[in-house]
């Protein structure tokens, strides 16, 4: 299986071809950044591409979706340390097969990359997140920040009644019973952006 790396961390992008090429594959390129990724991709057309999340210039989702934008049909894997539903979610979306840890040892990433291509491998597919009206949203943002029910009704120039049927909402979609729960719930699925 011919594969294409991506990885804006030297280090890791060396360590990984030498795990993969001792494993069988034949690593035919090495990208620091998403944007290199998607380029190399398009001239290569390796069988696979393992791609980083984080990198400079395009991470991961986006060279994934944009790789299927441009009808590449090989395997897409994410491989990073964010573990995060939303994140998942998202690449899920951008056409990625598979979205695994960094943690995974060599020999185990390999295994998954051959059940993969032969079909064995369950494909990712998007987990289900509470669904945040854009109100519900900001109110969760305001209430990140430590902000109190009257003082986001300041900022959002609503009631604070109004305020207070959004957190009821927001409680019930992050199965929370307050506002600490809620937060650290809305953490945990990547839904805050602070």
């Amino acid at each position: 299986m011919r594969l294409l790396i991506a990885d804006d961390h030297p280090l890791f992008r060396v360590g990984l071809r030498a795990a993969l090429e001792r494993e069988g594959f034949e690593v035919v390129g090495e990208a620091g950044d998403g944007q290199e990724a998607l380029n190399l991709c398009m001239q290569l057309l390796p069988d696979g591409v393992v791609l980083d999340v984080r990198m400079p210039h395009m991470d991961g989702i986006t060279a994934a979706r944009m790789l299927r934008e441009q009808r590449y049909r090989g395997l897409i894997t994410l491989l990073t340390t964010f573990n995060e539903p939303v994140l998942v979610q998202q690449a899920a979306l951008a056409g990625a097969d598979a979205y695994w840890s960094k943690e995974l040892p060599p020999e185990a990433l390999a295994e998954r990359l051959r059940r993969l291509s032969l079909g064995l491998e369950p494909r990712l597919r998007a987990p289900e997140l509470p669904k945040l009206t854009a109100r519900e949203q900001e109110v969760l943002q305001w209430m990140a920040q430590g902000l109190s029910t009257k003082e986001i009704a300041r900022h959002l120039h609503i009631s604070p009644e109004t305020v207070k049927d959004h957190l009821v909402r927001l409680y019930e979609k992050l199965e929370a019973r307050n506002r600490v729960e809620a937060l650290e719930r809305a953490r945990s699925l990547g839904l805050l952006s602070i």
